[in-house]
């Protein structure tokens, strides 16, 4: 017999940037838990596709375009995604964008700029709007309880050269993990973060080409191979379910046991 509280069937969860990599990975396995899996992506084509393949796996499915650094385009996409099943149940922030540069000193104020406003700026308005959802429902009905994720990074933790833009936004979502976890615990709300290490994505798509990179990084990561996807199913089906409804404030890394070797 499966272990109950995994069952995620009655459950809504929406997936910002589940139309691809690691988002998508997710939404698979949640979908694949009995949720009702919602996601948002910036590319209407990539999202659409992604929604007829979950769609394929059972369950009901939601997408829409939003942009999350569109503060609007959060507020409504989150009123119409919570009014498609009624409520929503976890939200999982994981729409971003990676923009390095040669080095620090030229990094331009436009990329910093266009790095804050997906990573973090979007990072802030999904939180608020999830838990402006979830907080009502609790006021309103009785019904207490929400899981809120954000996808930060190694970068937030460990030093990330020519990335700094990209890395104080994913320290900065660890940081606003926290402080929701702390303000909304009253209302049965958890929040956690998760930090990926050398994931096989898009995002990644120039590392993986490097041949230096495969020869100096990739035999670092203990479990010796890059990470795909599909190996954040299992944290994000925990996040989600029953099972973590006492784990809150803290940060996952799913990284191959890159960060301890």
């Amino acid at each position: 017999m499966a272990y109950k509280p995994f069952d995620l069937t009655g459950k809504t969860v929406l997936v910002t940037g589940g139309n691809g990599g690691i988002g998508y990975g997710m939404a698979e396995a949640l979908a694949q838990s009995g949720a009702d899996v919602a996601i948002w992506g910036s590319n209407p084509d990539k999202t659409k596709a992604a929604e007829e393949t979950l769609a394929a796996i059972g369950g009901k499915v939601f997408s829409r375009v939003v942009d999350v650094a569109d503060e609007q385009a959060v507020v409504e996409g989150m009123a119409a995604t919570a009014a498609w099943t009624g409520r929503l149940d976890c939200v999982i922030a994981n729409a971003g964008i990676g923009l390095g540069s040669p080095s620090f000193i030229e990094m331009t104020t436009e990329t910093y700029r266009k790095v804050l406003s997906v990573n973090l700026d979007g990072v802030f308005f999904t939180f608020r709007e999830a838990c402006r959802h979830m907080v009502e429902r609790a006021k309103t009905t009785g019904e207490k309880g929400g899981s809120i994720v954000g996808v930060a990074s190694l970068a937030a933790t460990e030093g990330a050269a020519r990335n700094e833009a990209y890395a104080a936004t994913k320290g900065g979502v660890i940081s606003m993990v926290k402080s929701v976890a702390v303000e909304h615990a009253r209302w049965g709300i958890r929040a956690n973060a998760i930090q990926p290490g050398w994931i096989a994505t898009d995002m990644t798509a120039g590392a993986q080409a490097s041949s230096a990179f495969a020869e100096k990084v990739i035999p670092r990561v203990p479990a010796r191979r890059w990470g795909e996807p599909a190996d954040f199913g299992g944290v994000a089906v925990y996040l989600a379910s029953d099972a973590s409804s006492y784990h809150s404030g803290d940060s996952f890394i799913i990284d191959g046991g890159y960060t301890v070797f």
